[in-house]
């Protein structure tokens, strides 16, 4: 076992927030299925608790921040995406979310359903779903890196 952890150590600071963002969307899963019924298709839904998008970003900040430093040039470059994949999940997805409604209503009014799709109207996270992901990913990324450093 040790001298699998000897080889993971140059490659921690990639393979942590992947397994991160593996266990959050995992989670989402286990909650999504539990407020739905079980199904294999929830596995890869978007938006809803927690944001995995934001936990995969905080836990790349948190490992670059802890294995490489704060005052890294690294480090502020995953500051730097992690705003943008957030302010994605958090806001730009939620505008998407509202055209589709508003298309959906439109195609209603107009009786166009069996011309057009239904588009999905939930698509980005509430700020409650994104605090949580960040919080679950630091953490558990901060967990990680203690268990192998």
């Amino acid at each position: 076992m040790k001298d699998v952890l000897i080889f993971l150590k140059p490659y921690d600071i990639f393979l942590i927030p992947i397994f991160v963002g593996f266990v959050v969307q995992l989670t989402k899963f286990i909650v999504y299925s539990i407020k739905h019924g079980w199904n294999i298709r929830y596995a890869m839904t978007h938006g809803h608790m927690p944001s995995a998008h934001t936990g995969f970003a905080i836990a790349v900040v948190t490992s670059v921040g802890y294995y490489a430093g704060v005052r890294s040039g690294a480090f502020a470059v995953a500051v730097a995406l992690a705003i943008i994949i957030i302010d994605d999940a958090a806001r730009l997805r939620v505008y998407m979310g509202d055209q589709g409604r508003y298309l959906n209503m439109l195609v209603r009014q107009l009786n166009l359903e069996e011309k057009f799709p239904r588009l999905k109207e939930r698509m980005g996270h509430r700020v409650s779903e994104v605090i949580v992901g960040g919080i679950y990913g630091f953490l558990l990324t901060m967990l990680l890196a203690r268990l192998l450093g």
